[in-house]
């Protein structure tokens, strides 16, 4: 017996956008799609386990988070009033604040607070029609707290419907009073044995004050050689070069990209390197929005949250919102974005889409069409959200 029809939908987004489309599911993959004239025939509703009219509604894939940091402890609401105030992102981190704050906060917490504040996060994100989200470490900074987050997150990805995939980032700041080149020989040496295992990616903070391009490729070198795929944080506060670093080890993404060049976009492209827009951070930073422009010319882009203790925005409606909006993106290409794209980003072309064979994860909406999820201001109208099939929200 069929599992799921979803018919009647007044926008379906597929590999071809449609109305009155349907979805059938079978066995947590999606077995049709197409018209619902169609759907509905092979598959009939009151033949299903359950059937949803999706009529006047919108079904989309669900949003694929493929860049966060939602695994922390503390508060740092008061950095954003000193934001406000004047205070640069490397204002706050050289007086100890910012990431380094965090990383205290994390080292003090149990296991038990860190696992149940994630928990609620994602409850928060499911609700806001994520299916799959991309998590880091690198609240850590000792090998010890970084083994501890990954092992959260994977008791998370069990307990929680939302898929969680796991990156480490032990270069994601140089705890304070250490020696950069030193920390970096701890990250390869200490840091990456005791968490490859637990970690799908690793990724590196590669920016002035941060980590150099020459550092950066030695972590993700090491990285490769204990399988880890790599990501890049580049061109976020200025051009330094970790997009070409990107290209030239084949990683999977380089993310934010506020700086990037035409010849960024063209080396990430024939890399083969998804560009991912975080347009939240410049919201909050108050800063000129990426140029999605010269990627999109060259293959797919994603979009994603950035959620973190800096950028406090679990949802992807929102990013999607200021993509349109900040980065003149139109609403269709933002959602794509937002879900084919992140999937890319994540090396999943199985979720993100609406294709016979993916994952069945969608999500219904009550609205006419996916143009008001922007239009929504991260209000996002989510009445049913769908996860390997089963009807989680």
């Amino acid at each position: 017996m069929i599992d799921l029809v979803v018919y009647g939908a007044r926008d379906l987004l597929g590999d071809e956008r449609r109305s009155d489309g349907a979805v059938a599911v079978e066995d947590g993959t999606i077995a049709a799609v197409g018209p619902s004239s169609d759907v509905t025939r092979a598959y009939p509703p009151e033949n299903a386990v359950r059937a949803i009219d999706a009529s006047g509604k919108t079904v989309l894939p669900g949003f694929v988070d493929s860049h966060t940091h939602a695994l922390f402890a503390g508060d740092r609401s008061d950095e954003f009033a000193a934001k406000l105030r004047g205070e640069s992102y490397q204002d706050i981190l050289a007086k100890g604040g910012g990431i380094l704050r965090t990383v205290r906060a994390v080292r003090e917490a149990s296991d038990e607070e860190l696992l149940a504040g994630l928990l609620d996060r994602l409850d928060t994100v499911l609700a806001g029609g994520t299916t799959t989200i991309e998590i880091k470490s690198g609240y850590g900074l000792d090998a010890r707290t970084e083994a501890r987050m990954l092992e959260i997150l994977g008791l998370a990805d069990e307990r929680h419907p939302v898929d969680v995939v796991p990156t480490f980032m032990g270069a994601h700041a140089i705890p304070q009073e250490t020696d950069p080149d030193d920390y970096v020989t701890e990250v390869i040496d200490e840091q990456l044995p005791a968490c490859a295992d637990r970690a799908e990616f690793c990724d590196v903070f590669c920016e002035e004050g941060v980590f150099s391009v020459a550092q950066s490729r030695r972590i993700l070198r090491a990285g490769i050689e204990h399988g880890l795929t790599p990501k890049v944080h580049a061109e976020e506060l200025s051009h330094l070069g970790g997009a070409q670093l990107a290209a030239e080890l084949g990683a999977a993404s380089a993310d934010h990209l506020l700086h990037a060049t035409d010849e960024d976009a063209d080396a990430m492209a024939e890399a083969g390197v998804v560009p991912v827009f975080l347009p939240g951070t410049a919201f909050g930073l108050g800063a000129a929005y990426a140029d999605p422009g010269p990627f999109a010319a060259r293959g797919p882009v994603a979009i994603a949250s950035d959620f973190n203790p800096n950028c406090y925005a679990p949802a992807m409606g929102f990013a999607i919102t200021l993509a349109c909006v900040g980065m003149r993106m139109a609403p269709e290409a933002a959602v794509r974005a937002a879900t084919e794209g992140g999937a890319l980003a994540l090396d999943r072309d199985d979720r993100g889409v609406i294709r016979e064979g993916a994952a069945a994860d969608f999500v219904v909406l009550d609205c006419p069409s996916l143009d008001h999820v922007p239009y929504r201001f991260g209000a996002t109208p989510v009445e049913a959200v769908v996860k390997g099939g089963e009807v989680v929200r």
